[in-house]
């Protein structure tokens, strides 16, 4: 049955990943995720169903569009099935309980701020607020009132923690030094994550993103780096290794 459900996690999470993709690209630029329905950019081609099957339509098309053979980005794909994947290795660290709902709506936050935060410098207001409210809802039936009350004020904790670090580089910068949906991703961090896992997911972010944002600077020496797709990264790596910081010093 193992093998059964993490076919399953994987084929879900490949489809909800094309999904997430759509609401990454759409929201930020304030236009529906339901219509129009997905099309090609380029010549404005509504997609079939059959060009709409995640990972094996591109393979089928040839990473090009049916109608006006231009190229589809390799992103797409590869985002749908990393979405799967981790859909898959969720289900397989937790298993068919409450932290496996609460480990994939947190997992699906931080897709689509990966997507959004890449493409537009923008992590959506909308999805933090629905992402975190589901969350609460979730951590309730796993923790009590009680204890979704301790993971709310670790969530405000992890919020004015990484507020002040950004005051900090704005100081010493002189100039914007995080953007401001960096500092509510922290929240709901803190929910989920916890105060010291939080803190240690900005370390984390700040290890994975360094060597890609000084690639990334080298060949475009104006271009921004956004920091949400590392902290993103870091949050799924912390919350799939169930790593826990106390642990570590306790041992």
């Amino acid at each position: 049955m193992t093998i059964y459900f993490s076919v399953v996690f994987l084929i879900f999470g490949m489809v909800l990943g094309s999904f997430y993709n759509v609401v990454g690209e759409r929201l930020p630029n304030n236009e529906s995720i339901v219509k129009p329905r997905s099309h090609c950019p380029k010549c404005g081609h509504q997609l079939q169903a059959f060009e709409l099957i995640p990972v094996i339509s591109y393979l089928f098309l040839k990473g090009k569009c049916r109608k006006c053979k231009s190229h589809i980005s390799i992103f797409h794909p590869i985002f749908e099935l990393v979405s799967g994947i981790l859909f898959m290795i969720s289900y397989l660290v937790f298993g068919m309980s409450i932290q496996l709902i609460i480990a994939l709506t947190f997992i699906s936050i931080l897709l689509i701020t990966i997507v959004s935060d890449y493409k537009y410098m923008i992590i959506c207001d909308e999805v933090l607020i629905i992402g975190s409210f589901f969350l609460i809802i979730e951590l309730i039936f796993e923790r009590g009132f009680a204890g979704t009350g301790l993971s709310i004020l670790d969530g405000l904790v992890s919020f004015f923690l990484m507020y002040l670090i950004k005051k900090i580089g704005d100081f010493f910068f002189k100039r914007e030094s995080m953007g401001g949906g960096d500092i509510k991703l922290m929240f709901t961090f803190g929910l989920v994550l916890g105060v010291l896992n939080s803190i240690l997911s900005i370390f984390l972010a700040s290890i994975i993103g360094l060597p890609i944002s000084l690639l990334l600077l080298h060949y475009k020496k104006n271009h921004e780096v956004p920091f949400g797709p590392y902290l993103s990264i870091a949050a799924i790596i912390i919350l799939l290794t169930n790593f826990n910081i106390i642990d570590m010093y306790l041992i």
